[in-house]
């Protein structure tokens, strides 16, 4: 994508609606197991991991369409070096083949003005899926434009659902491999100028792996969610245990990743068909 000296000048308000291109992309039997193998799917649930009984998870659909947001930075929208990964979310309209070409098309969606910062939402949409980042840039607020909703109410109660999230020491450096190699997730200096212990967790392969988990207690496949909502809270690493708590029924879960008393990722919600 190429920048004109006029779009360098776009306040964040002027990207509502800029077309970020159509990319066609390809993936074979291997990189969706390899997906699995990455999210935290075990050697035995064969579905996943074996290319003949293959299903592919639907929240690899967010690999595939990782190009989107990082054209939208790559632009000159915002500070690439500040942006944060705020929320996604994922709609799942067909399941995904298990190996092919698949063409997308990719939007920015809405801008929010939060005043110090903007919130851009990317969309990616396809015949299998709509997927939409929604990326908080610190220094990009103030142009004038609605703030957006407020953050959904967190749920209370009972839980319905508790699971252990059970990441693996290797995990980062695994899922980096699928397209997002940021030196956070891999490399401990990287970590350390966002202060940070060692590296960190993708988000996508936190809320990911978190759907995976949640399958399982709730007695569905995982292959066969709907729908995904989720925003990044705080700092998984590598090698931790948080726990995931869910209220509600499988067709529509509200759900925290908590660590340590601190909700890593908030707002949550899942879908699972049950028919």
């Amino acid at each position: 994508m190429t920048v004109t000296t006029s779009e360098a000048a776009k306040t964040a308000g002027d990207w509502r609606g800029a077309d970020l291109g159509t990319r066609t992309v390809s993936y074979t039997e291997r990189d969706a197991i390899l997906y699995a193998l990455a999210v935290g799917a075990k050697a035995t649930e064969l579905d996943l991991v074996f290319e003949d009984q293959l299903r592919v998870l639907p929240t690899f659909a967010l690999t595939l369409a990782q190009w989107a947001p990082d054209a939208l930075g790559s632009a000159g929208a915002f500070d690439t070096s500040t942006a944060l990964h705020g929320s996604q979310e994922l709609k799942v309209l067909a399941p995904l083949p298990r190996s092919g070409d698949v063409t997308l098309k990719a939007s920015v969606g809405e801008v929010w003005d939060k005043g110090a910062a903007a919130v851009f939402e990317v969309k990616v949409e396809c015949e299998y899926f709509v997927a939409t980042w929604s990326l908080f840039a610190p220094g990009a607020g103030g142009f004038g434009g609605e703030r957006g909703p407020s953050r959904p109410a967190e749920p209370t109660g009972e839980p319905s659902l508790t699971g252990v999230l059970t990441t693996a020491e290797n995990q980062t450096a695994m899922y980096r491999l699928l397209g997002d190699k940021h030196h956070i997730h891999i490399d401990p200096e990287a970590a350390a100028r966002i202060n940070q212990p060692r590296p960190i967790m993708h988000g996508l392969c936190t809320l990911a792996a978190s759907t995976l988990e949640l399958a399982r207690v709730a007695g569905v496949h995982p292959a066969d969610l709907v729908s995904l909502d989720g925003r990044f809270a705080a700092a998984i690493h590598p090698g931790e245990a948080p726990s995931i708590v869910a209220w509600g029924t499988p067709d529509d879960l509200a759900f925290q990743v908590v660590k340590d008393d601190q909700v890593a990722i908030s707002g949550a919600r899942v879908s699972f068909s049950t028919h």
